[in-house]
């Protein structure tokens, strides 16, 4: 066994003996179909910090890797019972590279390649020594010096591949080095049984260096059929949650909310720490802390610091992810900040809409760090004031909410522009920031009756206070809103709904400013 070649199974022992360990060794039996497949064989998956990602890493490496004997670390575990499980079981040569660990002060970006290249060669002079000579070109030459040899061919698992970009965001020179050094390693190459890659972004898009092309990618935008492997899921922590004695209602409030494609995920640190420590918390910071958030989101991006506003008031919003360029420096429109933010996983994505938001209580309070201070005027100042405009909805006191939303348009109209009802609707969420607490994420625009309502709060389960069906105006009249409620049916939708129901019309003009009515569905 050596550092980089066939580094052996001790990393993964230590995780499947930690207290909370959850089986998700069915990867492995996804990853044997694209062996030594010219299409398959090229996989990069790129999920956020605290997510498993090195985890998985040192499963795949214990799982092929030659020099040791894994059997006893996966006896008993899913994969077992997989036809192929045998077939592959420490069957391989593995290359197991962790980038970062080559990156840790910054006059290592110079040499970090050759660092690379002269330690895997090292130790690939001890076992294949017979088998080549040094050449010009470097490790891919050797590699296929060995595989002419022996005609055996090599697993490569790379974890933090992408750290270059994170830590050289300015030093194209560097990332392009970068991305022709994995070229040359991987396209083309016959030794290349398996080629799987880790990081938080995808492959960086770089004009003619998009020959890494080759890699299927499996990301927060889309993660295909690898959603279950990119977190822990809703069964799995509510399994979880019975055996600690855990509230599984509250947990998911706090923490869950990722969605990829149907399934919903949960970051594994913050549910290893809740579970740990008994206490409902934002354990993101032990990941990242707000000023990171900060930065991307003062950027000076038309609409940004609105489409904050929405999120933070539990609502979705459209963007276009296609443009991104997968760094950390390339932004044209708000749109590349919000899709790093959903790699990062301070939002979550929804492929059917293209819609991103705030996944959970926990990366909320993250936000709320964040937009505390210059750039933000009054936004937190709003959303302390939500709790009462939720209590005197629920009074149904029409005027009391009427001059809630006025201090809030009075203290965000440096950021809200008020010339349109979208802005009067991101107003309404971030009023009703505090109804999270007691409502299931709002529903925007769902078709009812003859028409649409705007937005609609629905209880969570065994909370006993009203839905709100609510209509926004622009230059009309609250009286309105509510006749087109009444006139249009938008209630029909949610007659299986059995609790009661507030009917809430809200406008706003220059000269009749806010206005609010409130009444009991009948």
């Amino acid at each position: 066994m050596g550092l980089y070649l066939n580094p052996g199974n001790e990393a993964f022992r230590q995780a499947i003996t930690d207290e909370l360990y959850i089986d998700k060794t069915e990867l492995i039996s996804l990853i044997n179909r694209k062996l030594n497949k010219s299409r398959l064989k090229y996989v990069c998956l790129s999920r956020p910090r605290r997510f498993g990602k090195s985890m998985a890493a040192d499963m795949l490496a214990a799982y092929y890797g030659k020099g040791c004997d894994s059997a006893n670390l996966f006896a008993g575990k899913k994969i077992e019972k997989e036809s192929t499980y045998k077939t592959h079981l420490n069957r391989h040569n593995v290359i197991r590279l962790d980038i970062q660990q080559f990156i840790f002060q910054k006059f290592h970006l110079d040499i970090f390649i050759e660092k690379i290249q002269d330690a895997v060669i090292k130790e690939l002079e001890l076992a294949f020594g017979d088998c080549f000579m040094r050449d010009a070109y470097g490790l891919p030459g050797i590699l296929r010096q060995i595989y002419a040899h022996t005609g055996k061919g090599f697993i490569f698992i790379i974890d933090e591949w992408d750290c270059v970009f994170r830590f050289a965001k300015q030093r194209q020179d560097i990332q392009k080095a970068y991305l022709d050094f994995l070229r040359g390693l991987f396209k083309g190459a016959q030794y290349v049984e398996l080629a799987y890659m880790t990081g938080i972004l995808p492959i960086k898009k770089y004009g003619e260096h998009s020959a890494l092309n080759i890699f299927d990618e499996y990301s927060m935008i889309e993660s295909k059929n690898m959603g279950k492997y990119f977190g822990f899921t809703k069964e799995e922590v509510q399994e979880q949650c019975r055996m600690q004695e855990m509230d599984y209602t509250e947990v998911e409030r706090w923490y869950d909310g990722y969605q990829l494609g149907t399934i919903h995920i949960y970051n594994p640190k913050s549910v290893a720490d809740v579970l740990t420590w008994k206490k409902f918390k934002s354990y993101w910071t032990g990941t990242e802390t707000y000023e990171a958030l900060k930065i991307y989101i003062d950027q000076n991006f038309d609409g940004l610091k609105e489409a904050v506003i929405e999120m933070l008031g539990n609502g979705r919003y459209k963007i276009n992810t296609g443009k991104f360029q997968n760094d950390m420096t390339t932004f044209q429109t708000k749109d590349d900040i919000l899709t790093l933010l959903i790699h990062l996983g301070y939002l979550t994505f929804n492929e059917e809409t293209n819609e991103a938001s705030i996944p959970n209580q926990e990366v909320s309070l993250e936000f709320l760090n964040a937009v505390e201070g210059p750039g933000w005027d009054g936004v937190s100042q709003s959303l302390v004031r939500s709790a009462d405009l939720l209590e005197s909805t629920w009074a149904m006191d029409g005027k009391a909410v009427a001059d809630g939303l006025a201090a809030i348009h009075s203290e965000t109209s440096s950021i809200l522009k008020y010339n349109d009802e979208n802005s009067l609707k991101c107003t309404v969420l971030m009023a009703y920031y505090s109804a999270k607490t007691y409502y299931l994420p709002p529903l925007m625009k769902l078709p009812s009756g003859k028409g649409f309502a705007d937005i609609v709060y629905l209880p969570r389960p065994n909370i006993n206070h009203p839905a709100l069906l609510i209509e926004l105006k622009w230059k009309k009249s609250a009286d309105g809103a509510i006749a087109q409620i009444k006139d249009k049916k938008y209630a029909d939708w949610i007659k299986t709904y059995t609790g009661n129901i507030l009917l809430v019309g809200i406008n706003y003009n220059e000269k009749k400013e806010h206005e609010c009515i409130i009444e009991q569905f009948r």
